[in-house]
Order: structure tokens, then C-alpha cells, then sequence
């Protein structure tokens, strides 16, 4: 029972909403990317479950914590492994700190819109 209760919590405080085109898949993040919530980012990243290339839209999240940043960079390196790439896209200001604090935006390109970070 707390494995559901944990999971419906998790849901609760973060959403993905997953779309593919031929060769990329657009990641929708909506709420707080932290311990609780990182195994569900996680899950929507696994490569093999899709094409190589992710652009995660950010635009709607809150917060990211250090956990969410080690699940970019093991997103990044499995992607890159099987000749892909991840992108950040709307990345909020108060994210945007904190992605170039720790230098992810030096290995997870960031683009302003998510149309740029398709296009490019």
C-alpha cells in the first residue's frame, strides 16, 4: 500500500507527457524534479524505449534538485552511447541557476523554446 501511495504521490507533484516524431522524443515536464520524483524522469528517458534524441520541455517545471541533474547526465552519456543527444527547452530562470551552477548546460545543450531546441 505505500508503494501506491508513494506512487500517486510522485505523480502528483511531477508529469511527463511523452511525444515522439520520426526521431525524437518531446518530454512534457510539469512539477518538482527531486528524490521523490527523479525515478519517473528516469523511466521516460530510458533509451531503448524510443529514439536516442530527447528534448525535455521544461517550461512548466518548479524544481530540480541535484538528483534530477545526476539523471540528465546519466540520461546524457546512455544517449550519446547509442549515438543520440538530449536538449533542454524553456528551462525556467530558477532551474536555469541551478543547471548552470553545476555546469549541466556544458553537457545538455539549453535552448529558449522548445521549437529551437527541435530545429538546431
Amino acid at each position: 500500500m505505500a508503494d501506491r501511495n508513494n506512487a500517486a504521490e510522485q505523480s502528483a507533484r511531477l508529469s511527463v507527457t511523452q511525444t515522439t516524431t520520426a526521431d525524437t522524443r518531446i518530454l512534457l515536464l510539469s512539477g518538482e524534479i527531486d528524490a521523490d520524483t527523479a525515478d519517473l524522469l528516469r523511466q521516460a528517458l530510458r533509451i531503448g524505449t524510443g529514439p536516442a534524441r530527447a528534448v525535455l520541455d521544461f517550461s512548466a517545471v518548479t524544481f530540480m534538485d541535484s538528483t534530477g541533474i545526476n539523471v540528465l547526465v546519466t540520461a546524457h552519456h546512455a544517449a550519446h552511447a547509442a549515438d543520440g543527444w538530449i536538449r533542454m527547452a524553456a528551462v525556467p530562470a530558477s532551474v536555469q541557476r541551478v543547471v548552470e551552477i553545476v555546469g549541466l548546460d556544458t553537457i545538455v545543450p539549453c535552448y529558449p523554446t522548445l521549437p529551437e531546441a527541435l530545429t538546431d
